[in-house]
């Protein structure tokens, strides 16, 4: 028996190095095309599979177990690493045009189970309650414990229409919590804007896809450009109930870049956004990792930024945009693509940055497309600010530091640092979990009093839910303080 395994084993070896001398992955050819392959590790693998293929208590497919090998191989390198078979591949390429069916949350994994890093706005999940931090610890009736991110996202996605039970952990909550949420189609509106009051103007980009450049410049344009008011009968120009609040374009003087929860998306997106705010061809961010491909300087021009475009979507901008004063929000639920704009912009010093400190993820995931419409995604490099900053499970810290309420942050995080096997900042060490909060006092269930105390058992006494970009939003509330405290400076 064991001689057929060995026999078996060294067949097998001699296959998989086969598969792995003729695949064709540059980036790594580029590299490492003459480390040899390792023949030893290979025997162990090779034993291993013909041991599960004689003795398992079921019969299981080669191509089953070859792809859970690959997972296995991609899921303990990084938390963004993963094999995407026809399926999860498939849902990638449609999540970037904007459109997919789902839940609406960007997740990671955490010791074994999924975490939430951001809802995300005006989706299913969003309007159920699911908050960043919160801890996935079933779907439906199957535990998370075991499951690849993969398999987990597999499962929360689905057709419109269909339900799915989420238990979740949250933490400062005593039991976990449950949430049946129904399936819709996610066509999740990547910028959004609005005039805040005369001489000020607001706009949101919630996710960066393919359409986000295109989009941003329609807004800023609107903004900045209003059309002309309707003319009357005798030709005069006809007043309206909005014409006190209407912005002209001379009368813009502030705006707020809201970034807040954006859990990122295309890199060219983020290159666009930046760009409409900067200078033509400054450094925007830059790349480095092992491979030639992987070292490289992202700038503010149309051969960054642009994918299938003859005409610059930027150009015609008023240009206003580029000077504007310019505040913008991040939180913890900032990351990637939005980490990169709010970078950006405060290296080359064209905008405040102000909230709280962004999630922290910095790496680069290159899709590699395999054979049979799978696809791997491997973390291939690091972004980097203009001035040299490393992203990687440090963030973007703030100008001016605002919490989401007067009060501070009620809000639990979870950042690129809490996660396991996540990559290190090459460049600094990243500060220790929670070492720049104070230690907290034991609160009651709504967050006032003492344990136990009359306070804490009046549940009805709780502050309104936070709401982006309503009229208890702190951290905006602030950012237009700091804008009108700007002019009188300029004065």
């Amino acid at each position: 028996m064991r001689s057929k395994l060995q026999q078996a084993g060294l067949v097998f070896i001699g296959l998989v190095a086969g598969i792995l001398v003729s695949v064709n992955f540059s980036a790594v050819a580029q590299k490492d095309v003459q480390t040899p392959l390792p023949i030893e590790e290979l025997r162990s693998f090779a034993d291993v599979f013909n041991a599960i293929k004689q003795g398992y208590v079921e019969p299981i497919e080669d191509k089953k177990l070859i792809t859970h090998a690959i997972s296995g191989m991609l899921s303990n390198l990084d938390p963004h690493s993963s094999y995407l078979d026809p399926d999860a591949f498939k849902d990638l390429q449609v999540s970037t045009q904007g459109e997919f069916g789902g839940l609406g949350i960007e997740v990671g994994m955490e010791d074994g189970f999924v975490k939430v890093v951001s809802p995300i706005e005006d989706t299913p999940a969003h309007r159920a309650g699911i908050k960043a931090g919160d801890l996935i610890i079933k779907l439906d009736d199957t535990p998370v414990k075991g499951m690849t991110l993969n398999d987990a996202v597999k499962k929360m996605r689905g057709k419109p229409k269909t339900s799915i039970k989420l238990t979740v952990a949250r933490k400062g909550e005593g039991k976990p919590l449950e949430f049946t949420i129904v399936r819709d189609k996610i066509k999740v509106q990547s910028v959004k804007s609005k005039p805040l009051e005369p001489g000020y103007a607001y706009v949101r980009i919630t996710q960066f896809q393919e359409e986000t450049i295109p989009d941003l410049a329609k807004h800023l344009d609107k903004l900045f450009r209003p059309a002309p008011p309707a003319a009357d009968a005798k030709g005069k120009e006809a007043k309206t109930k909005d014409d006190k609040t209407e912005a002209k374009p001379e009368e813009i003087k502030g705006l707020v870049l809201d970034l807040r929860n954006d859990p990122g998306g295309l890199l060219h997106g983020a290159i666009g956004v930046a760009a409409a705010f900067l200078p033509p061809k400054v450094v925007v961010v830059s790349t480095d990792g092992r491979t030639e491909d992987a070292k490289r300087k992202y700038i503010a021009s149309t051969e960054d930024y642009q994918r299938g475009q003859k005409e610059d979507l930027l150009k015609n901008l008023p240009p206003a945009v580029k000077t504007v004063p310019l505040v913008v929000l991040v939180n913890g639920g900032s990351a990637s693509a939005s980490e990169i704009v709010a970078g950006a912009l405060q290296d080359h010093k064209r905008a405040v940055v102000m909230g709280t400190q962004t999630f922290g993820k910095g790496s680069v995931q290159t899709i590699l497309p395999l054979s049979n419409n799978t696809a791997i995604k491997l973390t291939t490099a690091r972004y980097y600010t203009p001035n040299g900053r490393s992203i990687q499970a440090k963030g973007i810290v703030p100008d001016v530091v605002v919490e989401e309420t007067p009060n501070g942050d009620t809000r639990e995080r979870i950042r690129e640092a809490d996660l396991d096997r996540h990559l290190d900042n090459d460049r600094e060490k990243a500060p220790a979990k929670d070492a720049d909060k104070p230690a907290a006092k034991p609160q009651g269930k709504n967050g006032k009093g003492k344990p136990g105390s009359k306070e804490d058992e009046e549940e009805a006494v709780k502050p309104p839910p936070f709401e982006i970009a309503s009229k208890n939003d702190y951290q905006l509330g602030q950012a237009m303080n700091l804008l009108k405290a700007w002019q009188i400076i300029k004065k």
